[in-house]
């Protein structure tokens, strides 16, 4: 999944940059509020990991603008203020949950994890299609109770796709959502890592949809 890190502190930047990119995410990151609201404005975000003080814009701001103009990705607040009112104040803006500073970075981790599932309607950290288990905490796939072994980027739109399972998703939206910036956007790589999968889970499991993109279907439902 892809993330957008908004934090001016640039310790803790990088520590959070280090943390997500360990855990399988692709992350993009924002040293102030305005920057933030930009790239949160024009790119795709699975989440976005947002600090209350910001310079040039803070953070409640870049939010209540984000929520105006329809943006509605999981947004996990940085506080370092204590009092209620302010925690208040960011759930009121739209945020969907807040991490008060200093904190464990398992615990971001952890929330992060749970604002994705709930974003795509997933209750838990496992995700069943068939006979196909993706523990999206361990980071771990099995078919059939059998553990299978993945490289990080098949794992990623493994999980991108199983996550949004049942809808067709573009190579375009899978390039943009697992890879940052930096990525070379017009590369046919996905294709690849598709073309890998099918190896290695039932054959059926991924539909190319010509001219669209890709789909798994839940057993049962009708395409």
């Amino acid at each position: 999944m892809r993330i957008l890190v908004v934090e001016d502190d640039a310790d803790l930047s990088r520590q959070l940059v280090a943390a997500l990119k360990d855990a399988g995410y692709a992350v993009d990151t924002a040293n102030d509020g305005e920057e933030g609201h930009f790239l949160g404005d024009t790119e795709p975000y699975d989440a976005v990991v947002l600090d209350v003080g910001l310079p040039r814009m803070d953070g409640i701001s870049v939010l209540e603008q984000w929520r105006r103009d329809g943006r509605a990705m999981p947004v996990l607040l940085l506080t370092a203020r204590d009092r209620w009112s302010d925690k208040v104040q960011g759930i009121d803006a739209g945020a969907d949950d807040y991490v008060a500073k200093p904190f464990h970075m398992e615990e971001v981790l952890a929330r992060l994890r749970a604002l994705v599932r709930r974003a795509a309607g997933h209750a838990a950290n496992e995700i069943e299609c068939g006979p196909v288990r993706l523990d999206i905490k361990a980071g771990r796939v099995t078919v059939n109770g059998n553990p299978i072994k993945l490289t990080s980027h098949e794992f990623k739109v493994l999980e991108y796709l199983m996550h949004h399972r049942d809808r067709v998703v573009s190579r375009t939206e899978l390039t943009e959502h697992l890879y940052d910036q930096d990525f070379d956007r017009d590369s046919n790589t996905i294709e690849v890592f598709v073309g890998r999968l099918r190896k290695k889970v039932p054959s059926d499991l991924i539909e190319t949809v010509r001219g669209l993109g890709y789909r798994i279907v839940t057993p049962g439902n009708v395409a």
